[in-house]
């Protein structure tokens, strides 16, 4: 083998090496996604710190009717959405940094995107059953 084989075979194994974690041509929108969701969450936890903080030492009758109010309703699922998104975004970029195998990273990032999906639904469900 020459000189020249050999180069283009170490070339193609070290390329063979970084298979799958070179760009997808996603990780700008990953990213993007990422500082939306951020700024997206930052009024939203902000409105919710203070109508929680306001909730302080009413009654459970109290609470209900005020996750029950359509505007109430409606942030809170804003909320709960893109809280969980960005939660399962975040964890998915930790993982695919952290986790070197594979098969376990995508297998963790799977478990994590099943989970978020998991909670959020049910956390959207029970403020539905309370507001409708």
């Amino acid at each position: 083998m020459s000189d020249v084989s050999k180069v283009t075979v170490r070339q193609r194994s070290a390329l063979g090496r970084v298979r799958g974690m070179g760009s997808a041509k996603q990780g700008s929108h990953h990213w993007w996604v990422q500082r939306i969701s951020s700024m997206a969450l930052l009024p939203l936890m902000l409105w919710f710190v203070i109508s929680v903080a306001s909730l302080a030492g009413h009654s459970y009758a109290d609470t209900i009717l005020w996750i029950g109010h359509p505007f109430n309703a409606t942030l809170l699922l804003l909320t709960i959405a893109i809280g969980f998104q960005h939660t399962a975004s975040g964890l998915q970029v930790v993982i695919e940094d952290y986790v070197a195998d594979e098969m376990s990273r995508m297998a963790a990032v799977l478990a994590v995107k099943a989970a978020c999906t998991l909670f959020g639904v049910l956390a959207a469900l029970a403020v539905l059953k309370i507001a409708v």
